[in-house]
């Protein structure tokens, strides 16, 4: 469910970006948009690298809170081309090192005997995640409009953190 929601925020925001940034007036600089979360998910990349192993729990509790406040932020600053870019940069920064993190905590809780079977399940469960963002997003779009989303994100970001931080023994154990 940690997979499905997390994946399911990212991608509703990532399909629909160039509409998310029109109240900002950075419709036309998606690309430079873009580039700021894509620099900064590489740097999340390799700071999950360099931790996953000792921090796994924290690492992905930090990174949905982060994602939760840079929902908050969107929230009420999505017309601020400053705002924006910080909000992305942020997003990128709790994106990069997702998979991994995602794919260690399923790996670590199914077991060697498991792990066959959920790796399989997860790719399943995130491309279930890309598809319902093109689907959710583009609903929300036609509803009620991209002012919505921040909202949207913001409560599968809730539920995420509260199934991540409730998985202490399992999911997500303290080490």
């Amino acid at each position: 469910m940690v997979v499905l929601t997390w994946m399911l925020t990212h991608n509703i925001l990532y399909t629909y970006i160039s509409p998310f940034l029109e109240p900002a007036g950075l419709a036309g600089n998606v690309d430079l948009v873009l580039l700021v979360f894509g620099l900064a998910a590489l740097v999340s990349i390799w700071i999950v690298g360099l931790l996953v192993d000792h921090m796994l729990r924290l690492l992905v509790l930090i990174s949905l809170l982060c994602f939760v406040l840079v929902a908050a932020v969107l929230w009420v600053g999505a017309e601020s081309e400053s705002i924006v870019y910080s909000a992305v940069a942020l997003w990128g920064l709790t994106f990069g090192g997702a998979a991994t993190l995602l794919q260690t905590a399923l790996a670590d809780a199914s077991g060697e005997e498991g792990v066959d079977i959920v790796m399989p399940i997860n790719t399943t469960v995130w491309n279930l995640a890309i598809a319902g963002g093109g689907i959710v997003g583009g609903a929300l779009l036609e509803v009620v409009g991209v002012q919505a989303f921040p909202g949207v994100l913001l409560m599968l970001l809730l539920v995420a953190l509260i199934i991540a931080w409730s998985a202490k023994s399992h999911g997500f154990p303290r080490k």
